[in-house]
């Protein structure tokens, strides 16, 4: 456990035995990684490697790794909730996107994204976000800050459905069947996570 975390002695999987058997299934197969991956391909993940630990200051290899194989699974299903009118499928913006990453590292750099040092990393990454990484040509059929917004976003759900996480954040993990009874402010439920000044 993470004992800069603000809940240091707390883990979400030592409530498994209270969720539904499906449910502790699907949580548990996020503790296990695997390494393959159905539409990425080596350079684009290990290009998402560094991309995602930036985005979370985080560089645990195995929570990372489920991040990228969650996002490989996320692209390759083709199923989007939601896509401003005007810009590609996912998949297309994120490989697009990561292509360009590429060539425009190698073209300014002579080096892939994943060698360059982090100072410089965090610079591409801020001028993608504004939509003013260079060159400008590479970049063209790419539009920046949706890609990195989608990237963004992609990441963000990817992290904090990790158990390691919820367990550092102090989340109680899924309440079915169990359900919470305490629902008032300041009020916890005996198995929520406490914060270790009250520990």
């Amino acid at each position: 456990m993470n004992k800069d975390t603000y809940y240091p002695t707390y883990d979400v999987m030592a409530a498994q035995h209270e969720w539904d058997p499906h449910t502790r299934a699907i949580v548990n197969e996020r503790l296990h990684t695997g390494g393959d991956y159905l539409s990425l391909t080596v350079v684009e993940a290990e290009t998402l490697r560094i991309w995602c630990s930036l985005l979370m200051d985080d560089d645990r290899g195995e929570i990372i790794q489920y991040v990228i194989e969650h996002l490989d699974r996320s692209l390759s299903s083709g199923v989007e909730s939601e896509r401003k009118q005007g810009l590609p499928p996912s998949s297309v913006l994120v490989k697009s996107g990561l292509e360009a990453l590429d060539d425009s590292c190698q073209l300014l750099y002579t080096e892939r994204f994943f060698h360059l040092e982090d100072e410089r990393r965090l610079e591409i990454m801020t001028a993608i976000s504004s939509g003013e990484a260079t060159p400008f040509e590479v970049w063209k059929p790419v539009p920046q800050e949706a890609f990195f917004r989608k990237l963004l976003t992609l990441t963000t759900e990817a992290y904090y459905s990790h158990p390691r996480i919820w367990s550092e954040i102090g989340y109680g993990g899924p309440a079915y069947p169990r359900g919470y009874v305490r629902m008032h402010p300041g009020q916890l439920d005996p198995w929520e996570a406490k914060p270790k000044y009250e520990a």
